[in-house]
C-alpha cells in the first residue's frame, strides 16, 4: 500500500474526504517524525511503539574494492508491534 492508497482507505473507513484524510495522515506522520527527532518514544495502545535506536560506529568493507571503511554512527527509527497487532497477524 502506498501513501495515496492509505489516504483513500482512511477516508473510506473514517467517512472523510480524501483531502481531510490526507491532512490527517500527513499530520500523523509529521508528529511521529518530530517526536522521534527529539529522541522521544510514541506508544499507541493496541498498535505498537515507535522509537529511536542508535547504531554505533563500525568497520565495513567497500564491496567494489574490498578496502576497509568506517561506517559512521547513526540513528534509526524502529517499530515494535503491540499485542493486538501480533495477535491479528497470527490469527489470534
Amino acid at each position: 500500500m502506498n501513501q495515496a492508497e492509505l489516504i483513500a482507505a482512511v477516508a473510506e473507513r473514517a467517512g472523510l474526504t480524501k483531502a481531510d484524510a490526507g491532512k490527517a495522515v500527513e499530520a500523523l506522520v509529521g508528529t511521529i517524525t518530530d517526536t522521534l527527532k527529539r529522541g522521544d518514544e510514541i506508544r499507541i495502545a493496541g498498535f505498537g511503539t515507535f522509537g529511536v535506536s542508535e547504531r554505533g560506529e563500525r568497520q565495513g568493507r567497500n564491496p567494489q574494492t574490498g578496502a576497509e571503511i568506517t561506517i559512521a554512527a547513526s540513528k534509526a527509527a524502529r517499530f515494535t508491534a503491540g499485542k493486538a497487532v501480533k495477535d491479528a497477524l497470527n490469527g489470534g
